[in-house]
């Protein structure tokens, strides 16, 4: 049987990359959507010219009040919502798909939309769907990560991870959304205590292996809220930053004039350091990384350290937040069923299954690292 899947925003930056996938996956009917008719239209021509399967569209606002039917009359069975920024964001987009009795996934990283999509669950039991948000590589893929390696340890102290972007610039939409946080408080653990750090401040140098030196500072991503009861870690801590060091240094100095009061509207300001993005992109050396520093006591009672880096080259970045749903999509289309119910997106798909989706092993690899190797 086909699965039909309708990609909110299938034409955007990580849209067209879900999309391009779906398109050429068994079992799958790709259905996109999106405002834009002449985006839409012209994703769907570039999709069709890939694929001898023909994908469908619908034109309109998925927030509004016509989405519900639109899916009842597609016969649509997954929705993946990829139309951020979703900071700020409500869940109209979700809970037209409970109604329509039609699961969903989003690929959002804002930490209030993932851990507050819980106030849909009961509703979402009811309908008998499944409600999964932050398809992406916070939380998906960082706790798929842990989960692979989490026999060897005992008990988890920290967990300290981030993400270290090529210089080729996300879309509009995903740079408003990572500002919206500059120079706001970001509640992290330490020791396990709250404790309060400021978004985009803290710079900080990481050697990163076949990456030299990035610039890394804070950012708010669900794991924050999820890890502390999934792992029981007592310090949590994420930073993120871009291929150039400009990037950091640019964000820092935005976040510092948010914090004093000197710029008050951080939409503006992304539309701006996106367009400078644009123009340096091309000084970037093309390779992304997630990486992750686990520490603990292992099975042996001893002191255990994990460090685990994903590394993508040739820019190829945006497919490691993007193949979350893809995953999904393909487990579902092999028979996968989740349980009904809003949640985070964790302990869903395993890293292979990740890995597999992406299935790129020439410009993406994963090193995992403990503290009793040598060399």
């Amino acid at each position: 049987m086909t699965l039909r899947v309708m990609v909110v925003g299938g034409y955007g930056n990580f849209g067209s990359i879900v999309s391009r996938h779906l398109m050429v996956m068994p079992g799958v009917q790709l259905v996109i959507s999106g405002r834009d008719s002449q985006k839409l239209l012209r994703k769907v021509d570039e999709l069709n010219a890939q694929s001898d399967a023909v994908c469908e569209h619908w034109c309109g606002d998925a927030m509004g009040p016509d989405f519900k039917s639109a899916l009842g009359l597609m016969n649509i069975q997954w929705v993946v919502h990829t139309g951020g920024p979703f900071q700020g964001q409500s869940y109209a987009v979700a809970e037209s798909c409970i109604d329509a009795g039609v699961n969903y996934c989003d690929l959002s990283d804002s930490r209030g939309f993932v851990t507050g999509i819980g106030v849909l669950d009961g509703r979402a039991r009811a309908a008998g769907v499944a409600i999964l948000s932050g398809c992406s590589s916070v939380p998906t893929l960082s706790a798929a990560i842990i989960d692979q390696q989490r026999h060897r340890f005992k008990r988890i102290d920290s967990i300290e991870h981030g993400i270290s972007s090529s210089a080729k610039m996300p879309g509009l939409s995903t740079v408003e959304g990572v500002l919206a946080y500059a120079g706001k408080p970001i509640k992290q653990l330490k020791n396990g205590r709250v404790h309060e750090v400021l978004g985009w401040q803290d710079l900080t140098l990481r050697r990163m292996r076949s990456m030299g030196t990035r610039v890394l500072a804070n950012v708010d991503v669900p794991d924050m809220d999820i890890f502390a009861s999934r792992y029981g870690a007592r310090t949590l801590s994420f930073k993120a930053g871009s291929g150039l060091k400009l990037g950091g240094v640019a964000n820092y100095l935005l976040a510092q004039a948010m914090r004093t009061g000197m710029v008050r509207d951080h939409v503006r300001w992304a539309a701006r350091l996106h367009r400078w993005g644009l123009w340096f992109e091309r000084f970037g050396d093309g390779k992304s990384a997630m990486y992750i520093d686990v520490h603990g006591i292992g099975v042996n009672e001893q002191p255990l350290s994990m460090s685990v880096q994903l590394t993508a080259m040739n820019d190829k970045g945006p497919e490691i937040p993007s193949c979350a749903a893809v995953a999904l999509v393909a487990k579902v289309a092999q028979g996968y069923r989740p349980e009904p119910g809003a949640r985070a997106c964790v302990g869903e798909i395993a890293v292979d299954e990740y890995m597999a989706a992406i299935n790129d092993p020439e410009n993406l690899s994963m090193s995992v690292r403990f503290s009793d190797e040598r060399g």
